[in-house]
């Protein structure tokens, strides 16, 4: 399926990640019950906006060092690196910390997150760790286990795989969407049914929100405005 183009996008973009999730209960309601995270972020930037990207993928370790040489270490973070920069984009870096303690070492922090910034990455979703947050990229979205001031002996085990991160499971090249509630999965087929789901639930919404902060609101009027149905 092709990329999407920069309109589809930025309509994605004005959506927040639970919005996301509502609109694809309507449009794919197999998808109700998975394909977004399921434990909590630390967001540092709450404030930034709705990053909406490809995924590029890897996993880490850092608890113990390295059982390959030097160079070999190198040469599995420089093909990552290619990775991170193969089209299409924009893209969002997701990274599985396999350690029994997620987060032990960091990965991101000043350097990486300019990096990833500079190849096109929009953000980082990970179950591991980052540090350097007043350093980091200016605009670049992180969502992490945890902060951590050490790298430790942090290093690239594999990339372009399948990875899990707090209980979501993420693809190369899967429609990412992630703000500071989260990550969810886009299936790609229905990618641009999103915005119109979203704005008819919205207005939905928005009728019984407007009935609820009137003075004379009831059980039994919601009743009525709901014909039996509930929502939230």
């Amino acid at each position: 399926m092709d990329p999407l183009n920069e309109a589809e996008l930025a309509a994605l973009r004005a959506l927040d990640t639970p919005t996301v999730c509502n609109a694809l209960e309507v449009v794919a309601p197999d998808r109700r019950g998975g394909g977004y995270s399921v434990e909590p972020f630390f967001c540092p930037r709450p404030e930034l906006q709705p990053i909406v990207g490809y995924a590029r993928t890897g996993t880490i370790r850092a608890m113990q060092p390295s059982d390959r040489t030097p160079a070999e270490d190198t040469d599995a973070r420089l093909d990552y690196y290619d990775h991170v920069a193969e089209g299409p984009g924009p893209t969002i870096t997701v990274i599985e910390d396999l350690d029994a303690v997620p987060g032990y070492g960091a990965w991101w922090g000043e350097v990486n997150t300019n990096i990833h910034k500079g190849l096109g990455s929009l953000g980082v979703i990970t179950n591991g760790s980052i540090r350097d947050l007043d350093d980091a990229a200016a605009g670049f979205q992180m969502l992490a286990g945890m902060a951590n001031p050490s790298h430790a002996w942090v290093r690239v085990v594999s990339h372009g795989v399948p990875v899990t991160v707090h209980g979501l499971t993420i693809n190369p090249g899967d429609l990412v969407h992630a703000d500071r509630h989260g990550a969810v999965v886009i299936p790609h087929e229905v990618a641009t049914q999103l915005p119109e789901a979203a704005a008819k639930i919205a207005a939905q919404e928005r009728r019984v929100i407007t009935a609820a902060q009137q003075g004379d609101f009831s059980a039994a009027k919601l009743r009525e405005m709901l014909g039996g149905r509930t929502g939230h």
